[in-house]
């Protein structure tokens, strides 16, 4: 069996722990991550015209987003908390979907990246688009959440196909 790489929140012993990042130098990292939400494209139309019972779906959306990824540490088990520069969410229409497309940034500088929090950030901002308009059309489907790019650390750049 040949040594490939192993999963830093393992002990040998196979028990979880939260990885010691007190060594690693601290520098800026970046994330970008994405998702979608594919829609009747009524529903679509609704949540641009800001016609939705609930209110503005793509306000609301952002800033779920933002908070979420300021709280991934309480989300997510092991994940250290950080102190976030910046945290941003853009959501575009996509006819071709149709629906509504989720990119969320996260930046720090520190001793840990930020992949886990755009991940989040990208999924809660999915979730809170279905739970807006969620009465008018509740077969859309939530996609496609992926890690695009990272910078800074130890492991180097990242950049999805």
């Amino acid at each position: 069996m040949t040594a490939g790489p192993k999963l830093t929140h393992l002990t040998a012993s196979g028990e979880a722990h939260m990885v010691d990042v007190g060594a690693k130098a601290e520098t800026e990292r970046t994330a970008i991550a994405e998702g979608a939400v594919s829609m009747k494209r009524e529903t679509l139309e609704m949540i641009l015209a800001g016609d939705a019972k609930k209110g503005d779906v793509l306000g609301a959306a952002r800033i779920a987003g933002i908070m979420a990824a300021k709280r991934t540490h309480e989300l997510v088990p092991l994940c250290h908390p950080l102190l976030l520069t910046k945290v941003t969410v853009d959501i575009e229409p996509d006819s071709n979907l149709p629906g509504l497309r989720v990119t969320a940034l996260a930046r720090v500088t520190g001793k840990t990246g930020v992949e886990m929090e755009a991940l989040t950030a990208a999924s809660i901002a999915c979730l809170t688009i279905y739970d807006m308009a969620k009465a008018v059309d509740r077969g859309m489907v939530i996609s496609d959440i992926r890690l695009l790019r990272k910078t800074g650390g130890k492991s180097g750049d990242f950049q999805a196909d």
